[in-house]
């Protein structure tokens, strides 16, 4: 799932120095977070969250596979 996050995350912005992720695991729930520059932070969040929205989605049918929860925060 880190692999998808990156991915997605990659592909939005412009600066792709600026983007940290990071991932912590409890139990059965997986919580990434990510942080990217302020000039990026519009483009992964999206008109309306649209954007965001749709990344949590995604990683939330990868993570059911798997028999997780998942959590995508930008901080």
């Amino acid at each position: 799932m880190k692999e998808l996050v990156t991915y997605m995350v990659n592909a939005l912005v412009d600066d792709n120095q600026g983007v940290k992720l990071s991932m912590s695991e409890d139990g059965g729930v997986v919580r990434f977070r990510i942080s990217v520059s302020s000039s990026d932070r519009g483009k992964v969040i999206g008109r309306e969250g649209r954007t965001i929205k749709a990344m949590r989605s995604l990683l939330q049918a990868a993570a059911e596979k798997e028999g997780k929860k998942v959590f995508l925060d930008i901080v």
